[in-house]
This record gives structure tokens, sequence and C-alpha cells, in this order.
């Protein structure tokens, strides 16, 4: 059986189709984690792109371009690729900021356990969260969105034509810094019964000196924050899911800017 023979200008832009596609995958939460092998993701951006390759063919190049105008073009789509996969990484950092604080505010300061996903220490409450939003991120089908972010793309901006000068680099601003704005509702509420321990302890210790105020906090604050923890899931799963639906919109929005 012979092999089918492809051509030069279909290799060229397979690459540049998984440039972006690679790239995109590479980031994508959850299955850019270091829990999943090297073999395993670049098996499935090699498949996405295969996929995808013929449906995008129409906006890719028609011509056999030069070497130097290929890796530029492939920079452009790789950079894309992790622009995209940037905005829904901001989510997940912004509920692993949250549960650190409140695992802070907690006592568990020094209770740090190995995240295997982002390879670094983290706070044993930031885990915890992160988990969450993970299993709240795949039960409401969010991984989908970026099959169809990475084919709706090549309509608003196909390859090439990546810009700088307008309102991208604003915009993601803005959403790293709604990022600490997310940070702060999600642990509001865990904070505020926190605050409000510490100053009905501080008022105790003042009535009854006698009374070990700082052997007594421990517990108590950490079961007022596991009991609004439970308390609040509902609206965690909630406020997560009103942000993961945005990102359709945050990624046409990236698009049009760039």
């Amino acid at each position: 059986m012979e092999l089918p023979v492809f051509s030069l200008i279909q290799v060229q832009d397979f690459l540049i189709c998984a440039a972006r596609v690679a790239t995109l995958m590479g980031v994508l939460p959850v299955f850019s984690g270091g829990q999943v092998p090297n073999k395993v993701r670049v098996g499935l951006a090699l498949t996405f792109a295969l996929l995808i390759f013929p449906v995008v063919t129409t906006f890719l190049p028609a011509r056999i371009l030069g070497l130097w105008e290929l890796a530029l073009l492939v920079s452009k789509e790789a950079i894309l690729g992790l622009m995209v996969g940037f905005v829904a990484r901001l989510i997940f950092t912004a509920v692993e900021f949250a549960g650190t604080v409140v695992g802070f505010q907690m006592g568990f300061a020094a209770a740090n356990v190995f995240d295997p996903q982002n390879q670094h220490q983290i706070s044993l409450l930031g885990e915890f969260e992160n988990i969450i939003a993970i299993l709240i991120f795949l039960a409401l089908n969010i991984h989908y969105l970026f099959l169809r972010a990475i084919v709706y793309s090549y309509k608003i901006l196909p390859p090439g034509k990546l810009d700088f000068s307008g309102g991208a680099v604003p915009f993601l601003m803005n959403l790293a810094g709604h990022m600490f704005v997310l940070s702060v509702k999600f642990s509001a509420p865990i904070l505020a019964v926190l605050l409000i321990s510490s100053l009905a302890l501080g008022l105790m210790a003042r009535v009854f000196p006698q009374l070990n105020v700082f052997l007594l906090s421990y517990p108590l604050n950490i079961g007022l924050a596991f009991l609004i923890i439970g308390v609040t899931l509902d609206v965690l799963v909630v406020m997560l899911g009103r942000e993961f639906h945005a990102m359709g919109e945050q990624f046409i929005h990236l698009l049009r800017v760039l």
C-alpha cells in the first residue's frame, strides 16, 4: 500500500495550524498539568490539529513561504495560542490565590503540599480550591469551548494578522486586575467570619485574662472556616460557572483587538 504524498504547501500549512493548536493545548487547564505525560499532550495536540486542519485550510496561506517568513508566522501563531490560554489560567490563579489567603488566615500558613499540575508548592486550601475549580471546569464541559475557540479564531484572526498595537495589552491587564477582584469575592465570606471570630476572641481575652485565646483560636478558626466553605460551596460553583462561561466572550474580544 502506497502512503499518501503530501505537497510542500500542505506540510507548511499544517505546521502553521499545529503551532496555534499545540500552544493552546499546552496551556489548557487540566491537560497542561505536570500529571499529564508529555507524550499524551503531544498526541492530543497533533490529533486536534489533524481534525481542525481540513476545516481551516481556506484561512491558511496559499503560497510557499520563505524560511524566515514561515518561522515568524509560526511564532505569531504560538504567541496567540499562549494568550488565549492565559485568559483561562487567570481564573484558576484567582481561585488558588483566594485559597492561599484563606489558608493563611485559618492557621495553615505552613501546611503546603506539592501541586502536580503546576509543579510547585501550594497551600493546602489553595490546592483544595484548585481541585474544585478543575472539577467544575470539566463538569460544565468548558474544555469544549477551547476547541470551538480554535476554529472560530481563524475566522476572526487569520494567520499572520496578529497585531499588538491595538487594545490587546490593556485588555489583558484588565483581566489580570479582574483576577484579584475574583480572589476577593471567593475569599470574602470566609475572611469576614474569621475577622468576626478574631474580634470576639479579642474581647473575651480582655474580659477573661486567664483564658488562653491563642490556643483556642486555632481549632475555632479552622472549624468556622470549613463550615463557611461548606455553606458557600454552591455560591462558589455559581460564580465559577459564570466566569467560565464568560470566557467565550473574552476570547472573541481578545481576537478582535489583536
